[in-house]
């Protein structure tokens, strides 16, 4: 089984972009962004066990399962283009250490984009993960990209909370090694005005993730100040920024 979920397919990509979600998501969030890339950039999205062709799959709670079961899952798609990652929230640790890994393997990325999501080694409490159900739910739910109404469905209610609850943990177990070697590419941080899990004075922290140079694009709104009808603007902003690192096609 294929677990990427492909909006366009590219017979011939000239650089792909991999999209990783964030907690309790799922590859949808990102899949209105394919009408703002070009027509041969490839865009795939990864649903982590737990939800959308993996639903019938375990969840996992660490990050160090969640970066290997992502690497494995890309690999038949490095086959020597360019690759873009992408995450946001969760999902920017997520991109972050696949890219690492891939450039252990040899396979650096062209670009990696993190977004929604304080530097690694910020210390970040409450540990959401031991918030009770109603506690949890209503965090989710102010911070943005939970429709209120999950509540009404008490099944639907309960796997939205064990996925949520599996994928914070895993985000928490996170702890990166103080000896971690910087990416060898370009990193663009995104973030929002007023988001208050990734407040703009602790993002400048994620330049000492890359040895080539990071960029920040700033955006009005909070946590989940990308969706809606900003995500248009949004996604043209991120193609910007990955023209801005290689000659990659117009499409």
């Amino acid at each position: 089984m294929n677990p990427f979920v492909r909006p366009h397919r590219a017979d011939d990509p000239s650089l792909r972009i991999f999209g990783f979600h964030h907690a309790g998501g799922s590859a949808a969030a990102y899949y209105p962004m394919i009408r703002e890339l070009p027509a041969d950039w490839e865009l795939l999205l990864l649903d982590l066990p737990g939800r959308g062709k993996r639903y019938a799959e375990r969840p996992l709670e660490r990050m160090d399962q969640v970066v290997a079961r992502a690497v494995a899952d890309m690999d038949p798609w490095l086959d020597g283009r360019p690759v873009a990652l992408f995450g946001h929230s969760f999902g920017a640790l997520v991109a972050l250490e696949v890219g690492r890994v891939l450039e252990s393997m040899g396979r650096t990325p062209l670009w990696v984009g993190v977004s929604g999501r304080v530097p690694p080694g910020f210390r970040r409490v409450p540990r959401l993960s031991e918030l009770d159900d109603e506690q949890l739910m209503r965090a989710m739910v102010d911070m943005g990209g939970t429709p209120e109404r999950i509540s009404d469905i008490p099944e639907f209610r309960d796997r939205f909370l064990g996925i949520t609850r599996s994928d914070l943990r895993a985000a928490e177990s996170y702890a990166p090694a103080p000896d971690r070697i910087p990416l060898s590419c370009p990193l663009t941080v995104f973030c929002g005005t007023d988001d208050a899990w990734a407040p703009l004075p602790a993002m400048s922290g994620w330049a000492q993730e890359t040895s080539i140079g990071s960029r920040q694009r700033v955006f009005g709104g909070g946590h989940f100040y990308f969706q809606g009808p900003a995500l248009k603007g949004f996604t043209r902003d991120l193609v910007n920024e990955i023209r801005t690192v290689a000659p990659v096609t117009e499409g």
